[in-house]
């Protein structure tokens, strides 16, 4: 271990040691000591490839009791989340040891500008940039996301004090430090990890605001004055926002209605509207210039003489009494947005802001008033954070997204067709029968509800939710609710009906034929492979019928419209594996810009293409390092223009430090401007495409024969990864599967990769490559093959990313692991056949690897991983030999409570400790 890294050791062992002391005071030696020694043989395994300690390993879990069991399960999963805090914490002690030597990182800023500066693109064309960006992070709510809320507020408060301990010289006041973690490794160790009941969507809106409170809120006005500062004091516009799922979300969830959305827009705003008024009031009592000493600007005076406050004590207080009244507007809108009620009062509430905009003019007033004066200064600290945070979060934080099927929007409208007498089976017309009745039907002023109609169930919720979308944007601002996502999109009547629903709900103003205005954005979600192939000639007919051009140059923010297309990663992975999947998402981007860039030069003006990259944390689900992720992307198709999703553990590793949380945000600002700024290097060489194409064709093949086409696959994957257990886990408010059956095609993306994960294959990360490569071999010859590949793998951005992200997941997969999961399929015939040829092709994929990169060990380029391996993978390892004997215990039979209880524990400590699963 090198030097530099002695303090995540000497961390680790600290707590490590604190959590070691809790378990003997509260559980006895006696379990302590069998803690200690299977960690002991663990990482004698581990590191030093010890067969024998191996059997001693397996021999002394499988004579544990259930209670015994789920101790040791607790302890090796606390120790997880433990590693992870002193993780985090080396990584910001390690970047902040790189700048203070003045070596840049990429992914920071100070990066991107020595780049763009290189390449002689100035500060007036970044500024430029920024104007009409859109850059968003996107936070989901998905199965795979285990902590409970309770155990990261604990553990926000371990990780700040690990941050406190660096700066402690004194004894004592390490000492006390040490105390103070003992005391909340202690409250987490009799904290409960588990829930009770299934996981609400209520309480995934909690878990979710409890990121924005320690990191969004505070740390992106920040990230903005670096920008700021980077720009030599120039503006720079409100273009990184935040957006959510939670509540909105109702693809395949039931438990999404318009309730939930109302709900969790209600719980936003009171949030941030609670934070405004908490800055307000240490406004009030840090501005206190007095009238007497210095000068008042008019505007500032008026301000004051509008306020309510007649307190003779701060009669000479301007700052103090204008900002009494705007408290009092502040709670008064809280009371009014959502039933709340402001905790400081020197004034009643009174006249709500009618907009977050005039909330915001009464700010910028203050702001302009103190510079007037001289006294800017007194404006950084507090008020132009405030500024910049009512900027961007509003009134309602973040912005919601609706998400629903294609098929479901699909039934609302035959339903109220049907009722209407318009068409008595719209789902039987052919698709250009549909296209036709809904254009009549957008070029008609009137509704098709009929006040007397019996609506099917569905059909009233679906236009509610659009009906709480147009109440929600009133109430909160546009900002609020700005996309309609088709899951499932594969037609243009599919986009088309999302229109006439907002008609239905009054979102949509006008006729097509007329001027009409939509107010939410319909976003196309195109996800499995034959989806991807389509987008672009999906969205040509689109943006080619009569009034759509027109329509969406009048409803995006953008001067001369926006379009979002949405591409989704996870079943398109599901559907053709890892490489398929990523090279059609490729083609497909690369595409659709160029449909945009065609269309804008016909229609004589651009409509701006924003990609949303339906992301998860897993590899296989278009998961890895964002910054690398980003400027992979098509050249030409970022235009300065993202979102994509945030999903599962990873919003956790990403964003529960603040640090670490401002850092990914600034990596996803830096990656966006060098993709849309930097020159483009020169073109992907026809040899490279061709040989994408042929590398995909067989890669599919492979994947799609194990997965779809081998009898019996499906037995094994249900026996041989914890799938069953996972779906019975309380952690997700939406159904692991679409369907109540064993197959692969209607169980959902997520938990089909989250299994993967958990025993230790990862097959959607890798699965494929290594045929691939031989096919190539086989067609070019090795050599030639051989020679073409690294070319790829050194000057093709997008090449060398899949096998950077690749070469990670193969890093972290086990075969030795793996092995023993496979156990639990009874039938070894079936067991040897399919794990013989996943085996198979594990060890192709590891020659192709090395015959790429010519790297014979993986993470030779990624030391930081491979030390956070060596770390973490001795102490997880015994969960999974538990989570194996327990989950064989349970289904043979043991139904015992404390057994349920140990699997779903090994579940919590195994995506803990591999960190990305989601």
């Amino acid at each position: 271990m090198a030097k530099k890294d002695q303090p995540l050791i000497d961390d680790i062992r600290l707590l490590g040691r604190l959590l070691g002391d809790v378990i003997r005071e509260q559980e006895g030696a006696e379990i302590f000591g069998l803690i200690e020694q299977i960690r002991q043989l663990a990482v004698a395994f581990r590191r030093d490839a010890d067969q024998s300690a191996d059997r001693q390993l397996k021999r002394l879990l499988q004579g544990l009791s259930d209670d015994q069991a789920v101790s040791v399960i607790r302890a090796f999963t606390y120790f997880s989340h433990l590693a992870n805090l002193a993780e985090d914490r080396h990584h910001i002690r390690r970047r902040a040891v790189h700048e203070q030597a003045g070596r840049i990182q990429p992914g920071s800023l100070a990066h991107t500008w020595g780049r763009l500066q290189q390449a002689g693109v100035g500060r007036a064309q970044w500024a430029q940039a920024l104007q009409n960006a859109h850059v968003a992070p996107v936070l989901t709510a998905h199965p795979t996301e285990v902590q409970r809320k309770s155990i990261l507020d604990a553990e926000r408060e371990l990780a700040r004090l690990l941050a406190q301990r660096d700066g402690l010289a004194l004894a004592r006041n390490r000492d006390e430090n040490e105390a103070q973690m003992r005391a909340r490794i202690l409250q987490l160790w009799h904290t409960r990890l588990l829930r009770f009941t299934k996981l609400s969507v209520a309480d995934e809106i909690e878990n979710a605001l409890g990121y924005y409170q320690s990191t969004f809120i505070p740390e992106l006005p920040r990230l903005y004055r670096s920008l700021e500062a980077a720009l030599a004091g120039q503006p720079v516009p409100p273009f990184l926002r935040l957006g959510q799922w939670i509540g909105g979300d109702r693809d395949g969830n039931p438990n999404v209605t318009d309730c939930t959305l109302r709900l969790a827009l209600q719980r936003q705003a009171d949030l941030i509207l609670r934070h405004h008024l908490t800055e307000v009031h240490w406004l009030g009592s840090e501005l206190s210039l007095s009238a007497m000493l210095l000068p008042v600007p008019a505007a500032m005076q008026a301000l004051a003489e509008r306020s309510p406050d007649t307190n003779a004590h701060r009669q000479d207080e301007p700052y103090r009494r204008a900002l009494t009244g705007v408290y009092a507007r502040l709670a008064a809108t809280l009371t009014e947005l959502t039933g709340g009620h402001a905790t400081r009062h020197a004034v009643a509430p009174q006249q709500p802001y009618p907009s977050a905009e005039a909330f915001l003019a009464d700010l910028r007033l203050l702001d302009a008033a103190l510079s007037e004066q001289g006294c800017a200064a007194l404006a950084q600290a507090r008020l132009r954070p405030l500024l910049r945070a009512v900027e961007v979060f509003g009134f309602h934080l973040a912005t919601l997204d609706l998400r629903q099927s294609s098929d479901q929007h699909e039934a609302a409208l035959a339903d109220l067709l049907a009722q209407a007498r318009i068409e008595a089976d719209y789902s039987g017309l052919d698709e250009a029968a549909k296209q036709a009745l809904l254009l009549r039907q957008l070029n008609d002023v009137r509704p098709l509800r009929l006040p007397e109609a019996s609506y099917q169930p569905h059909t009233l919720s679906e236009l509610a939710i659009f009906e709480a979308a147009r109440q929600a944007r009133q109430r909160y601002g546009a900002a609020a609710i700005r996309h309609a996502i088709i899951s499932h999109t594969e037609s243009v009547s599919d986009l088309l009906e999302v229109l006439l629903l907002q008609k239905e709900a009054g979102l949509l103003h006008g006729t097509l034929d007329g001027a009409a205005r939509a107010e939410l954005i319909v976003v196309p979600l195109f996800e499995t492979i034959p989806d991807l192939r389509q987008a672009s000639a999906i969205m040509e007919a689109y943006l080619r019928l009569p009034g759509i051009e027109p329509m969406l140059r009048r409803a995006g923010a953008l001067e001369y419209g926006e379009q979002e297309i949405m591409l989704g990663y996870s079943d398109s992975n599901k559907d053709g594996g890892i490489i398929t999947s990523n090279w059609e998402l490729y083609q497909a981007e690369t595409a659709l810009a160029a449909l945009f860039d065609r269309l804008g030069t016909e229609f004589g003006q651009p409509i701006a293409l924003r990609l949303f990259h339906g992301r998860g944390g897993t590899v296989g689900r278009g998961g890895g390092p964002s910054y690398q992720a980003i400027l992979a992307q098509p050249p030409g198709t970022v235009r300065g223009q993202i979102r994509l999703t945030e999903q599962g553990e990873v919003i956790g590793s990403k964003y529960a430090n603040p640090d670490i949380g401002r850092r990914n945000l600034e990596t996803l600002v830096a990656a966006t401007l060098e993709a849309t700024l930097l020159p483009p290097g020169l073109a992907v060489p026809p040899r490279f495409l061709r040989a994408a194409q042929r590398l995909s064709d067989a890669s599919m093949a492979a994947y799609r024969d194990l997965v779809y086409e081998t009898p019996g696959f499906a037995d094994y994957f249900f026996s041989a990864t914890p799938i069953r257990e996972i779906a019975e886990l309380h952690i997700g408010s939406r159904p692991a599967s679409r369907k109540a059956n064993q197959r692969i095609e209607d169980l959902r993306a997520i938990p089909w990769g989250f299994s993967w994960g958990q025993c230790r294959l990862t097959l959607p990360g890798w699965y494929g490559l290594g045929s691939a490569v031989e096919a190539l071999g086989a067609e070019l010859g090795h050599g030639r093959a051989q020679r073409l590949l690294r070319q790829m793998h050194r000057h093709w951005p997008f090449f060398s990313t899949l096998v950077s992200n690749i070469d990670m997941v193969l890093a972290k997969s086990d075969l030795s692991l793996a092995r023993r999961y496979a156990e639990l399929l009874p039938d070894a015939a079936l067991r040897q056949r399919i794990f013989g040829r996943i085996e198979a092709e594990w060890q192709r994929t590891q020659a192709a690897l090395t015959l790429i990169t010519g790297q014979g060990e993986r993470l030779a380029d990624n030391p930081a991983l491979a030390r956070s391996i060596e770390q973490r993978f001795p102490y997880i390892d015994p969960l999974h030999h538990l989570q194996v004997e327990l989950i064989a215990r349970h289904r043979s039979g043991n139904t015992a409570e404390k057994v349920k209880r140990g699997i779903h524990l090994t579940i919590n400590g195994i995506a803990a400790g591999l960190r990305n699963t989601g």
